[in-house]
């Protein structure tokens, strides 16, 4: 029977994998309580099982999951960032939304009133994707609770900025250039990273150009190399509140097969957890990973990239919050 397990700092931390087997029982992003297992969360991990906007292959309804079951191996130390997330802060998953996978107005609502529910007492926000679609509603929540626009950085192959999709305004194709037309992203303050892959035209760079986006692509990363990328991402984020949105297609099909719209050439799994880390001590609000598709994902390859991704996303924001012990009402 799964215990829940007091840490050092007075938090309910992961289950104790020395006593129950990690491939035992329910699977909790990196074997974390329920959300209804502990008073409050500083941060919760929360899935929005949706895929209803995607233009290629579907599946990343199943992501949020696949995920959870490839985090079974995280630990609670993060040595990279010399940080123990889950005793300085309380981490808990939320479960999953319930979204309506057959209207995506109605959708996107959803994910943001629940978004706005669960960061209501001050709690920050990582998400399980589901595909980029959720993104928008996301963000309406974090400039919402920021008070101000939010600077964003935009890891992907694509940028997802195009206009419509079918006549349709809310694709996962599309959610940034919504998101600039609404007000609710620091335009002095947003860039893509890993980029990469044809284009319809060159007005897409124009437009997203337009819009304020800087572009660091894949090759950039390759050429420049981690520190000089990362570099030039804090220069231009600086101390505005972030929000960080992964399309887990960023990496190279060979770190992540299962996704929806894969493409040559993109960054290795290395490289991006390194830029993750290099964004330490900004004012991480929210982040989001998304479009992983579990049915392409032979070995796990890509659940097990985004769980890491997830994980330091979540040390990053624990890193910068203060620690304030809670106690569970059930110790």
């Amino acid at each position: 029977m799964e215990e829940l397990r007091v840490t050092g700092g007075g938090h309910v931390g992961p289950i104790d994998s020395s006593r129950i087997p990690r491939y035992a029982g329910a699977a909790t992003f990196a074997r974390l309580p329920r959300l209804d297992q502990v008073d409050r969360a500083d941060i919760a991990v929360v899935g929005v099982p949706f895929d209803s906007g995607v233009s290629y292959r579907p599946g990343a309804r199943f992501g949020g999951n696949h995920i959870r079951e490839a985090s079974r191996l995280l630990r609670p130390y993060n040595p990279a960032l010399d940080v123990s997330p889950f005793e300085r802060v309380q981490v808990a998953d939320a479960g999953d939304m319930a979204v309506n996978p057959f209207n995506i107005n109605e959708a996107i609502e959803t994910v943001q009133q629940n978004a706005l529910d669960l960061t209501a007492d001050g709690a920050r926000l990582v998400t399980l994707g589901g595909d980029h679609t959720i993104a928008l509603p996301l963000l309406r929540a974090a400039a919402e609770r920021a008070g101000s626009p939010v600077a964003m950085l935009h890891f992907d192959a694509h940028l997802d900025t195009w206009d419509t999709y079918f006549g349709a305004e809310y694709t996962h194709g599309t959610p940034f250039r919504r998101a600039v037309e609404e007000g609710i992203l620091d335009t002095e303050a947003i860039s893509h990273v890993g980029t990469r892959g044809p284009l319809y035209g060159v007005r897409d760079l124009e437009d997203d150009r337009r819009f304020g986006f800087g572009i660091v692509t894949s090759s950039d990363v390759y050429r420049q190399g981690v520190d000089e990328v990362v570099d030039k991402l804090r220069q231009r984020i600086g101390d505005r509140p972030l929000y960080v949105s992964v399309d887990i297609d960023v990496l190279d099909p060979a770190h992540a097969p299962g996704t929806g719209t894969p493409e040559a050439g993109g960054i290795t799994s290395r490289e991006l957890l390194e830029i993750l880390r290099g964004l330490r001590g900004l004012n991480l609000v929210g982040a989001d990973v998304v479009e992983v598709a579990p049915a392409y994902d032979h070995a796990e390859l890509t659940g097990v990239a985004a769980s890491h991704v997830a994980y330091d996303l979540v040390t990053l924001m624990a890193d910068t919050l203060t620690p304030a012990a809670t106690t569970p009402e059930d110790q």
